[in-house]
């Protein structure tokens, strides 16, 4: 990760900060109607909220840790797994509970607070970090673009979701994505300031 990374995160933090004072402003509701009238009812859009559905990522982190465990033993990695997944899922959730947003007025909605989206967090988090691992191990620069991007499009598509089926305001959506991105280069420069101490204590003992 560079310093533009790092740079961008803080950003995207300060863009969420503003989103969650503003989301009742006429800008804000007059975006989320555009956002609404435009995806509310698109079926195929929708099927992707499975993939951001928070038993089948945990699943996914369970599975990634025990790859993690028998084939590297890195365990700063595995940390950094629970850090990013596991702290990510209950950062969000807190913040729900903290800000109250009521979700969109439908039919049968869901009793639980709307902002940020858990899909679009959970869901960007989850995949970046995937893509992390998988692309700590490829060379090719050509594959590890279509990694980073193909997991760029699922989040888009899983945050997408939750505005066709009208859980989720789209600033719900993009706030999520925001704090999602802010956590993710957070949890990477926590691995990275570790494995640096590792070279370092490894270092001074060579």
């Amino acid at each position: 990760m560079n310093k533009l990374q790092y740079v961008l995160a803080v950003c995207a933090f300060v863009v969420f900060c503003v989103i969650w004072i503003t989301y009742e402003t006429p800008f804000i509701q007059a975006f989320d109607e555009v956002a609404f009238n435009t995806l509310y009812g698109n079926s195929f859009i929708a099927i992707f909220h499975y993939l951001g559905e928070t038993k089948f990522i945990f699943a996914i982190m369970i599975l990634v840790l025990i790859l993690l465990w028998i084939r590297k033993q890195d365990y700063r990695l595995m940390v950094f797994v629970l850090l990013s997944i596991g702290v990510g899922y209950g950062l969000y959730q807190f913040l729900k509970r903290i800000i109250e947003r009521p979700r969109p007025e439908i039919v049968d909605q869901f009793s639980t607070f709307s902002f940020p989206s858990g899909h679009a967090f959970h869901g960007l988090v989850y995949l970046l970090t995937i893509s992390y691992l998988i692309t700590l191990h490829i060379n090719s620069k050509k594959i590890s673009l279509i990694v980073w991007i193909s997991a760029i499009i699922l989040a888009v598509l899983m945050g997408f979701s939750r505005i066709t089926e009208g859980r989720h305001f789209a600033s719900d959506i993009v706030a999520g994505w925001l704090l999602g991105y802010s956590w993710f280069i957070l949890c990477v420069w926590w691995l990275n300031r570790e494995h640096r101490n590792l070279s370092e204590q490894t270092n001074k003992k060579t």
